[in-house]
């Protein structure tokens, strides 16, 4: 650390600015995570220091976070990407973008935390203190990205800390003043849009997205937190309330809710516009440019998240069946491979021997369950599980829906249960001359619906990028054979496509009955 390199004040590397550019240009410039690492060193010591004048410490923790900002930039575009990465590469990149949007919003919430105290050069930076804010809350964006990309705990600090930024904006009517500075991720903005740009979005049910829609989410909000609007009086519509004297995470507003002076009032109605509008021009595949993801990505893909924030917006998410508090013990294990292979070669699959997870409740739909911190990092939102319930012989399906970590490390674990009883089912090309597998030895996961009754209709889970909606299939489940017809495609996960098909029995089938 480089408090314990230097003795005094004036041997100190960043008691100056031109000797911070020179440290900073010593840095590895090819290599991001020493980079960022070395920068969130830094920032660890200057959140300490009291030694610094007020608009010296501002402006060193500026440079550093001007700097690291191309560095983060890259790293980011790493972690949230649309392909599969390595657990290794995974857990070192987090660990870096973590270290350092943590270290940053630290460093800067010291220098509000001395002004707002007063303390003594708090002057120097009166004239400053708007570009300050909206610093410290852009860092905590940032910060919360990545706890919320592990779905880890956000500490009661973060809250308390954005709520004296509040006062202080309110008190010195700074609301609506404008800022504009390279390294806060949204142009010409206020400290008024850039609060509402973080509640809001945290606010949109984070916790049933995946991490890469966390991050495109962030960006989509953005780019439009002009629109969302938060005021200290509520408005029939308004969203989400925040208070600012008894700080927690911000909570959607119900008829419910009881209003009360100290609250913030988040209306996102003016969001939902910008949604449909922006809805539209991606769904004929094109990306605006004025849209800054921080990556390329698909326009499908964006237009998936985009109307994922709709949706939650329009239609407050509700349970569609009561929850029941019975413990059930339940054999699960992840992934399509995995499944695949336990329906094929039962026990002996090494190290994806089925997990033994117990569940708190249940509902006809789906489980709530909750695990140990560790030994459950590759579970997502939208991962795939077989499922076994203790007793029962068969296997069933479900989907990761929900995930959050507890102030203990403990993850909760909500899963919508698609089906009860699912079969491998061999895939073949309808048509094809060649016969055979369209890819040698493909198998697909079988859904049985919930309820016995004839149907024409099926889901299946098929490796991914295996569906295509030009391309009919063969398959053949319980001495039956059938044509498949595609319908569309219902979920792309990491590992795997859900897709509907329509089902046509075909002569020759083993059995004349109807399925």
């Amino acid at each position: 650390m480089l408090s314990s390199l230097f003795g005094n004040k004036s041997e100190h590397p960043l008691a100056n600015m031109e000797s911070a550019k020179m440290l900073l240009a010593d840095l590895p410039a090819n290599d991001a995570h020493k980079f960022l690492a070395e920068i969130a060193d830094w920032m660890e010591v200057l959140a300490v220091n009291t030694e610094f004048k007020m608009d010296h410490l501002f402006a060193i923790v500026r440079l550093l976070d001007d700097a690291a900002q191309p560095h983060a930039k890259k790293l980011t575009r790493e972690f949230f990407t649309p392909h599969e990465i390595n657990q290794f590469q995974e857990n070192r990149l987090w660990t870096t973008l973590n270290n350092w949007s943590r270290a940053t919003a630290v460093a800067y919430f010291s220098v509000f935390k001395r002004y707002f105290n007063n303390d003594k050069g708090s002057s120097t930076i009166k004239v400053q203190v708007h570009l300050l804010l909206a610093h410290t809350i852009n860092a905590y964006i940032a910060q919360l990205k990545f706890i919320c990309a592990r779905y880890d705990a956000i500490e009661q600090s973060v809250w308390e800390n954005l709520a004296q930024i509040y006062k202080c904006a309110e008190l010195q009517k700074l609301l609506d003043t404008p800022v504009s500075a390279p390294s806060i991720s949204t142009a010409n903005t206020t400290v008024k849009n850039q609060l509402a740009r973080l509640l809001s979005w945290y606010g949109c049910g984070l916790n049933a997205m995946s991490p890469l829609s966390i991050h495109i989410s962030e960006r989509i909000v953005a780019h439009d937190c002009a629109a969302i609007t938060l005021e200290k009086f509520y408005t029939q519509g308004d969203f989400l309330s925040f208070d600012v004297d008894q700080p927690n995470a911000p909570k959607r507003m119900s008829d419910e809710a009881t209003s009360v002076p100290s609250m913030c009032f988040v209306s996102l109605l003016g969001m939902q516009t910008k949604l449909e509008a922006l809805i539209k021009t991606l769904a004929k595949n094109v990306l605006p440019n004025e849209l800054n993801l921080g990556s390329d990505y698909e326009a499908q893909l964006v237009c998936d998240v985009a109307q994922k924030l709709l949706d939650f917006l329009k239609i407050p998410p509700t349970r569609q069946s009561p929850r029941r508090n019975i413990k059930i013990n339940l054999a699960a294990i992840s992934s399509f491979e995995a499944v695949v292979a336990q329906l094929t070669a039962g026990l002996n699959l090494g190290g994806n021997k089925p997990l033994q997870w117990e569940l708190v409740d249940i509902s006809a739909n789906g489980f709530l369950t909750i695990l140990p911190p560790q030994g459950f990092e590759s579970l997502r939102i939208g991962s795939l599980l077989g499922i076994q319930p203790a007793g029962m012989a068969n296997w069933g399906a479900a989907i990761v829906r929900h995930m959050s970590r507890d102030n203990t490390g403990q993850r909760h674990i909500g899963a919508e249960v698609l089906a009860n009883q699912i079969a491998c089912a061999p895939l073949m090309q309808s048509g094809n001359t060649g016969g055979g597998f369209f890819e040698e030895g493909q198998l697909a996961l079988w859904l049985y619906p919930k309820q016995e009754s004839a149907i024409d209709e099926v889901q299946l889970f098929m490796h991914l990028d295996a569906y295509s909606d030009s391309r009919s299939l063969q398959t053949e489940v319980d001495e039956k054979s059938y044509l498949l017809i595609p319908i569309g495609l219902v979920e792309k996960g990491s590992d795997y496509d859900l897709a509907k098909f329509r089902l046509i029995k075909q002569e020759g089938s083993h059995n004349d009955e109807s399925y």
